[in-house]
């Protein structure tokens, strides 16, 4: 009866044209349906048009559940595959089947030769991987799956990040001032014990430093202690975030080695303003009349302490990590360098201390194969070897945002000589192989060991919240006009590159040079749209009692110098920074000579240089962030990569030095000192892309003039019609810039101080010299921003002081002056407003977020900050917010310690820009390339248009995917690197405003899908598991301690076995339901109908949530199921009311009392009347189950770990648990099937013991 009616439904679906739904009806219509439900057999049609054999369960309402692929020999239905499928609902399905995608099993068959198979030697079906590019989807031995009533989820639960902090081992000391935590994942590994005795107890100091700065003291000097099997002295990581007190501790430190005699020490900052906090942090200990404090700048490149600079013998010398790096081109060969008459004063027997204080400003030092690093990093780098006894002392709450920025760190022990880890490429690998968990379990190790400590303000009364700005339909308007008019540049840019045959490698220069101001227009432009909204807010905050601090990054100094050099330094409005970088690339680096430089060539057969032999005013420029040598994966980076050398593409050729330069300020006529070195005069003279392309031409010309001589590689000959063609696509360009220039924004800084009351009511703190005013009386002009009697190096000190003092209410602060300026509501001082911390751009990277977040959050502060995030609605904007959040999640493993930290702050949504991330966005432009079928689930409903042509001609314009034109036909492919996130996000932003919103929503969704089926296949990267999120009881059984010996001492790995109760009896359930049930959709609920003769109750009541959407069929439901209690996933109301039927409590009470007492000792495999998969014990859907759980030392030991686990079919996975007495535990998982050969290996070369465990019988 079912064949004969299988087949009639399979002859009716193959007459039908619609080939992307289940035909349930028809079959619905012809049939008798029994009472009970049946599972009944089908076919359905994919994309494809191909015919997909299926099971499904029909039942008496026409409800089709259970939908599973079956396998069809010779069209003979064969048993249902239920043990390698999930189920659906027909909801589901036809939501799959409505995207265009095949839904597949997560298992494949056994004895299927590859993964991607679609068929196996048995001739059976093969369900194939959907998406061959979700990263590691295959890597791993797949699970049978289990119906949604068997599933056992365990997804990370966010319980409380952080802990309360208190020294465990010190006794000592006052408590500090405020509230400090520490994440809970470095809460679960103690310091070692104290065994040194420090000489600061025995003096006032002691009473100056809280107990938490006498912890850090104490564990610096005891790690100092230490020789590591390099020969070289262990270093110490003081990882404090922002606010705590690093200044005061170092000062400690460094008074606690004075008392031992050792009265030399280097203090190495961001910043010369930062002397004077050192000199405050020394006398509020008591060592001021002991302890001189001198710039190295004072110094003149001679010996230190000679007669020349004063006999300087005893003291600390504090530099800036620009003078560290600064030489002399006129001092003797022995100092010539201030790194060389550094070392020369500390000597190479030197055992004092040397501060490397915000130290990830040497972050970007390279020992990897093919990197690059900065003259500072290397600096630092030598320092330490030329010094190898020296205590080194390693200050930052973002020093290690990924581990390859920790290269400079050679004082952890963490690799070398005597380490598990040869080489610091070894470490990196290791590490980043393993994510995020990885990072953790490094900080904790360090911890471990004592060389490194980090704590934090609790953020207990900080608010943080992402304000959306939406643009205005005028702006809007301008937005794509502008981006139109990049499209146009870059067509006839690339056009006149083929009319002018330019070489390769000049090419590829003009390329960068276009991308790199391509990215600061637009994020200009997307700065520019949120002023009047910041303007707004500020106001409002001001008038009700707060004080305001606006972070920004770049001030666009270079820009308006450059205006001024081009009008001589006449001024009618506020500079535009985005039309200046627009009409800077056309003039200087599009393709095309000037036409008097080229008629000047053609006449006398010679050309003019254009180099500029004069020093400009924006040579001088010293805060932009034009050339940013943090921009990571930016194309900014690509273009410093392919142009600039070591000094150009960091800040650092700003160097001090003591030879003071003056300038003349032509509007106000005042002269002020600049704290840097003037620009290098090779790089005044740095031929320029004009003078390359005059030297091109001239080339060319005289090939031309010489008949008989070939042409090297048979590159066509230029013709004048062709550089005449180009002069005037320049000429036109420049026009249309001229106008378009007129509605183009302003520059933000000088627009936002205006707006705010001009400079009387605004305090600026930034690196900029001068700015743009406008007066009443004599308009708008460029004045200094030096008062008549300071200097420039105090003029951010004044502005700081008359912000706390209270004559000013807002603060603007920018990326040079966010390195330990204090702006908190502090205790002290006048201005006690609470802070409303607006960051209107965001940062390159999170380590400069970081930074200016701890300017206003920070110790003894009377109340905490309110942060908020200023964005656009635009979705391309989401790059900056992407960059930060993903530097705050790897950041949570040594500023924060975990990557949840950050969850709770609403930028998670925004981390994209990992493999999952990479594999959807290669996936997108293969779709609207044409490579793949288009997936319309996901195209927004209300874009208008032809979705994949506009978008590939979007994408085409700015460079992510080629255009060919074969007649008038269109032909795009993909371009190389298009799976870049950071290009995509950054070249997005030049699209217009309804492409990109609409292309980057298609490109969320498809992500979203894949995470999905990652999270449904089980191959989703949880990160930490939280066993105890939800108050499961967890009992310790087991303890054995490995103790083995590391490079700065001895330390255990423990392997700890424990038990996880997670059920709920019914009791507790009925008792939570009339403790918090208030709506009539809350309560018990059962199954709609049996499955296998069973029934399952569960609890539902309202979850908490974010969503505006607040109809009842909409609301998240919280979960709870009587053998593993609350679950992680929510479920809506609507999708409970399609599985399950409400029914009063005692209805559900046997159901639930049985799940309960038979999951006690059986899987939910066996209790649903399944064969259970799993040979060898079984826990899943276990109302108690056992995880072991390794611990402690793990760095040396990492590699054996990984290959027993992975050797094994399993893989890595971090556990966080709190036993019932309070006890953490963070490690990784140990399966059952390799506890014992784990544990003989670690007893192999270690000294094992069986620990008691407290409270529990033997």
């Amino acid at each position: 009866m079912h064949k004969f009616h299988m087949r009639q439904w399979k002859m009716k679906c193959q007459r039908m044209k619609w080939q992307n739904r289940i035909y349930y009806q028809s079959w619905k219509m012809n049939c008798f349906f029994p009472l009970e439900p049946t599972r009944t057999f089908g076919y359905f049609r994919n994309a494809h048009g191909e015919n997909i054999p299926v099971s499904f369960v029909l039942g008496p309402d026409g409800l089709v559940t259970n939908v599973s692929m079956v396998s069809d020999d010779n069209n003979v239905i064969g048993p249902p595959l239920d043990e390698q499928m999930e189920s659906l609902t027909a909801e589901q399905l036809d939501q799959i089947l409505q995207s265009g995608r095949l839904y597949l099993a997560k298992a494949a068959m056994a004895n299927s030769s590859s993964p991607s198979s679609s068929s196996a030697s048995n001739g059976k079906i093969v369900p194939m991987n959907v998406e061959e590019d979700v990263p590691d989807a295959e890597a791993h031995p797949r699970e049978p799956a289990v119906e949604d009533e068997e599933a056992d989820y365990e997804e990370i639960g966010v319980s409380d990040t952080f802990a309360e902090y208190w020294p465990s081992k010190l006794k000592l000391n006052k408590a500090h001032p405020d509230p400090v935590v520490e994440t809970a994942t470095l809460s679960s590994v103690e310091l070692p014990d104290i065994n040194f005795r420090l000489a600061l107890w025995n003096f006032e100091a002691s009473g100056a430093l809280s107990a938490l700065q006498m912890e850090a003291v104490v564990y610096a000097c005891q790690a100092h202690a230490q020789i590591l099997p390099s020969g070289e002295r262990a270093g110490f990581l003081l990882g404090d975030g922002a606010g705590v007190g690093k200044g005061r501790t170092i000062a400690g430190i460094i008074y606690e080695n004075y008392l031992h005699d050792r009265k030399r020490a280097l203090w190495i900052s961001v910043s010369s303003d930062l002397k004077f906090d050192a000199e405050r942090d020394l006398i509020d200990i008591g060592a001021d009349d002991k302890i001189p404090v001198l710039s190295l700048s004072k110094f003149k490149y001679s010996r230190i302490d000679s007669l020349e600079n004063d006999n300087f013998t005893e003291g600390v010398i504090f530099c800036t990590y620009t003078s560290l790096i600064g030489e002399s081109q006129t001092s003797k060969r022995k100092y010539k360098t201030r790194l060389l008459q550094l070392v020369h004063w500390l000597t190479k027997k030197f055992d004092g201390v040397i501060v490397f204080d915000e130290c990830h400003k040497a972050k970007n030092l390279s020992l990897m194969n093919g990197g690059k690093s900065t003259k500072t990093g290397t600096t630092v780098l030598e320092l330490q070897k030329l010094c190898p006894k020296a205590r080194v002392v390693y200050a930052s709450a973002t020093g290690a945002s990924e581990p390859r920025n920790m290269a400079y760190m050679v004082r952890l022990g963490l690799w070398g000589r005597g380490t598990a880890y040869a080489e610091f490429p070894d470490f990196v690998n290791a590490v980043e192989k393993r994510g995020i968990g990885a990072m953790e379990i490094v900080a904790m190790d360090m911890k471990l060991r004592g060389t490194y400590i980090a704590r934090q303000l609790s953020f207990k009364d900080v608010s943080f919240r992402i304000e959306e700005i939406v643009m205005t339909k005028d702006f809007r308007k301008v937005y794509n006009m502008s981006a139109e008019l990049w499209a146009e540049i870059h067509k006839k840019f690339r056009k006149c590159c083929r009319l002018m045959n330019i070489d390769n490698r000049i090419q590829k220069i003009i390329t960068c040079q276009f991308w790199c101001a391509h990215q600061r227009f637009f994020k200009n432009l997307c700065i520019a749209s949120k002023i009047n909204q910041v303007v707004k807010m500020t106001r409002i905050a001001t008038c009700t009692g707060k004080a305001v601090v606006i972070g920004l990054q770049s001030t666009g100094e270079s820009r308006t110098l450059e205006h001024l050099d081009r009008n001589e330094g006449n001024i009618s409005t506020f500079v535009s920074t985005s039309k200046m970088v627009l009409q800077s690339f056309v003039e200087k680096h599009f393709p095309a000579p000037n036409r008097d430089a080229f008629h000047h060539l053609v006449n006398t057969g010679e050309f003019l240089k254009q180099s500029a032999s004069k020093k400009s005013r924006s040579d001088w420029s010293e805060d932009d962030e034009e050339e940013d040598p943090d921009a990571a994966d930016s194309d900014v980076e690509m273009y410093e990569n392919n142009w600039l050398s070591d000094d150009d593409n960091n800040n650092n050729n700003k160097t001090n030095t003591n030879n003071k330069r003056k300038q003349q300020n032509n509007k106000a006529g005042a002269t002020c000192k600049r704290r840097g070195r003037p620009p290098n005069p090779d790089k005044a003279e740095k031929v320029t892309m004009h003078d390359r392309i005059l030297q091109h031409l001239s080339t060319n010309l005289r090939r031309r003039d010489d008949d008989d001589e070939p042409t090297p590689g048979n590159k066509k000959k230029i013709t004048e019609r062709n550089v005449e063609r180009c002069i005037k696509m320049r000429e036109a360009l420049l026009n249309k810039i001229e106008i378009t220039g007129r509605r183009l924004p302003p520059n933000t800084l000088d627009k936002l101080i205006a707006d705010l009351g001009g400079p009387n009511m605004v305090a600026e703190m930034t690196g900029r010299r001068g700015r743009v005013i406008y007066d009443e009386f004599d308009g708008y002009k460029y004045e200094s921003r030096c008062d008549s009697d300071a200097t420039t190096d105090l003029v951010n000190y004044n502005e700081k002081q008359r912000f706390m003092q209270g004559s000013k209410h807002v603060a603007i602060i920018s990326e040079a002056a966010s390195s330990g300026i204090s702006l908190q509501s502090d205790r002290r001082v006048s201005n006690q407003r609470r802070r409303l911390h607006i960051t209107l751009e965001l940062p390159w990277s999170a380590d400069r977020a970081i930074q200016q977040f701890g300017r206003t959050h920070r110790s003894n502060q009377i109340n905490a900050p309110e942060y908020v995030f200023v964005i656009t609605d635009l979705a391309g904007e989401r790059r900056f917010a992407s960059t930060v959040a993903k530097r705050l999640e790897s950041l949570g493993a040594l500023t924060q310690g975990d990557r949840r930290a950050t969850d709770a702050r609403d930028l998670s949504q925004f981390n994209i820009d990992n493999k999952i991330g990479r594999c959807a966005l290669d996936s997108v432009m293969q779709q609207i390339t044409g490579m793949k079928p288009l997936e319309r689930a996901f195209v927004p409903s209300t874009f208008k248009g032809d979705f994949v042509h506009d978008c590939a001609r979007a994408m085409a314009s700015v460079g992510m995917v080629n255009c060919v034109e074969e007649g008038k036909i269109k032909i795009f492919s993909i371009e190389k690197d298009s799976n870049n996130i950071s290009k995509f996000l950054n070249r997005i932003l030049g699209c217009r405003v309804e492409i990109q919103n609409a292309l980057f929503k298609f490109f969320m969704d498809k992500m979203y899908s894949l995470i999905l089926k990652l999270k449904r296949s089980g191959h989703f990267d949880l990160g930490i598991l939280d066993l105890d999120a939800h108050g499961a009881s967890v009992k310790a059984i087991k303890l054995i301690r490995f103790v083995r010996k590391h490079s700065t001492g001895t330390a255990a790995t423990e392997l700890h076995t424990v038990s996880v109760e997670r059920g709920m009896s019914f009791e507790v359930a009925l008792s939570k339901y009339r403790r918090e049930g208030l709506y009539d959709y809350e309560g018990f609920y059962i199954l709609q109908q049996n499955r296998h003769n069973k029934n399952s109750s569960i609890l539902c009541l309202r979850a908490a949530t974010d969503s505006t959407d607040k109809s009842a069929n909409k609301l998240s439901m919280q979960i709870f199921r009587p053998n593993t209690g609350p679950q992680v996933r929510t479920e809506t109301v609507n999708s409970i009311s399609s599985r399950y039927v409400k029914v009063p409590p005692e209805t559900a009470r046997l159901i639930w009392q049985h799940q309960y007492d038979v999951c006690l000792t059986r899987c939910s495999h066996v209790f649903w009347n399944r064969i259970c998969p799993y040979k060898g014990g079984c826990e899943v859907g276990l109302r108690v189950r056992t995880y072991h759980v390794l611990s402690g030392l793990m760095l040396p030991i990492w590699d054996r770990i990984e290959l027993i686990i992975h050797r094994n079919g399993h893989k890595i996975q971090i556990l966080r648990v709190k036993t019932d007495n309070n006890k953490k535990i963070v490690g990784t998982v140990v399966p059952h099937a390799v506890y014992d050969e784990l544990v003989q290996n670690l007893a192999s070369d270690s000294v094992m013991e069986f620990q008691k465990i407290p409270g529990r019988k033997e």
